[in-house]
């Protein structure tokens, strides 16, 4: 409760210091909406379904490339972690095209797969899978070698060993990877849907936008900083399920 109390209390305090900035400012509300008139916007695209149709095609997109990216980086991960010089080789690589944004590659992407759900779902995949795959890799070299020996000195499997000595002892490294890919595939969501769709709320921003309908931009970017965040907290208590099950938690 007391973790509810401190949810609640940070979003008041932020509520009173934008209708503070708008009142101080003066500004005009038709360019810098204030908290009353977004929320009024906000009931409208709840009411008309809007809001609901573009978050239900986003969290979808969300799902896909995200879900996709963790578990083909998190195989690699594991892979590479075994094969220290094959890693040697392929981090220089992974070190040059990771800091580059997805949206760089979106001329390419719309071109490759057109528009519609495709180009976003692979600029999610992208944002997710860099952050996912160096921590996954961290984690492996985090296995307590002992481990590793007594594993071989019992004969153990593969699969065994992966799940039953690397997976435990890797796996709060992991998680902050996971963690850290939440955040830049929610943001490069948005940010793919405003040049690659014809839906979601990424589009649904900018067709406002082009209305001048600022409140309605600002009731989008409310309503994907409150997802996002729920989002992160489900993550969150998966997480911790997960790490409790193997006998520890990762929070």
């Amino acid at each position: 409760m007391k973790r509810i109390g401190y949810v609640v209390l940070g979003f008041f305090l932020l509520i009173v210091f934008w209708q503070s900035v708008v009142a101080i400012g003066e500004y005009d509300e038709s360019l810098f909406p204030s908290p009353g008139l977004v929320a009024r916007g906000m009931a409208e695209m709840v009411s008309s379904g809007k809001l609901a149709e573009h978050m239900g095609i986003s969290l979808m997109r969300f799902a896909a490339g995200y879900l996709s990216a963790s578990l083909a980086a998190v195989a690699l991960g594991l892979l590479l972690g075994q094969l220290p010089r094959v890693w040697r080789t392929i981090d220089p690589i992974v070190q040059v095209i990771r800091p580059v944004s997805p949206i760089a590659w979106s001329p390419f992407i719309v071109l490759w797969f057109g528009i519609g759900n495709a180009p976003a779902i692979a600029v999610i995949f992208l944002a997710a899978f860099f952050p996912v795959l160096l921590s996954t890799v961290s984690g492996m070299r985090k296995v307590d070698p002992i481990h590793a020996k007594l594993a071989y000195n019992l004969e153990m499997g593969r699969v065994q060993y992966i799940t039953r000595i690397v997976l435990p002892s890797a796996f709060p490294t992991i998680a902050n990877g996971l963690h850290i890919a939440i955040g830049t595939s929610w943001i490069f969501l948005v940010s793919g849907e405003m040049v690659g769709a014809q839906s979601g709320l990424g589009y649904l921003i900018v067709d406002s936008r082009n209305t001048l309908r600022l409140d309605l931009v600002m009731a989008g970017i409310v309503s994907i900083g409150l997802f996002g965040f729920l989002v992160d907290r489900l993550v969150g208590l998966f997480e911790t399920w997960v790490g409790r099950h193997w006998g520890g938690s990762v929070r």
